[in-house]
């Protein structure tokens, strides 16, 4: 079997589509099964972030691959109609894995198009991608925090920067997870796009709306 010619890039757009789709339901199968631990190091960088730009509301933050659980410092009302019910601090949980699928688009792309260097720029993607990550894991924590703390008043915290963390999670959740890996593979193998998207399919394109 001749390897080389197996890795000549495709330079078909709608073969590069589908072998990028295969790719990616099969990284998805085998991802899931270690997704705690490749994403330990976003429950790291997020236990970071939360304790040190968040400490009026985050008292301690424990991880452990899975999971993340915080300890805040906003009391809620205890459920239950009783009128003498006590107060307790709030404890949210998250998983680091939920918002790091776009490591297994990242590697489908980058196999796909099937570019040089691809232990190195696999592995400069997996570091990258933790920031992104990362930042959606905190916005959906501070989402849970503003979600049951209440008011403004409740949480200390003026108006702007309530609706700034609501907007921040519509983007970490719906945006961020799958265009950043996008992006990234853009960036990393922007002559394959150039060459196949600009190069073939663009002048395609334009020869069909001429006919």
């Amino acid at each position: 079997m001749n390897f080389a010619k197996f890795w000549t890039p495709p330079k078909s757009l709608a073969v590069f589509f589908a072998t990028a789709l295969v790719l990616f339901l099969t990284l998805i199968l085998l991802w899931m099964p270690v997704s705690k631990w490749t994403s330990y190091p976003t429950a790291w960088l997020t236990h970071l972030t939360l304790e040190q730009g968040s400490r009026y509301w985050v008292r301690t933050v424990h991880t452990e691959p899975g999971h993340i659980e915080v300890e805040t410092r906003i009391a809620i009302k205890m459920a239950g109609n009783n009128p003498n019910q006590g107060v307790a601090e709030l404890v949210v949980e998250s998983d680091p894995s939920r918002y790091a699928y776009g490591l297994p688009l990242f590697l489908a792309l980058m196999l796909a198009s099937r570019g040089p260097k691809l232990p190195k720029k696999a592995l400069m993607g997996y570091l990258i991608l933790l920031v992104p990550q990362t930042f959606s894991t905190v916005l959906e924590i501070l989402r849970q925090i503003v979600m049951a703390g209440g008011r403004a008043g409740a949480l200390a915290a003026d108006q702007w920067q309530l609706e700034a963390v609501a907007m921040g999670y519509q983007m970490g959740s719906l945006l961020v997870p799958t265009l950043a890996p996008v992006v990234l593979w853009l960036w990393l193998e922007r002559s394959y796009f150039q060459t196949v998207i600009i190069g073939g399919w663009l002048p395609r394109n334009q020869e069909l709306q001429n006919k």
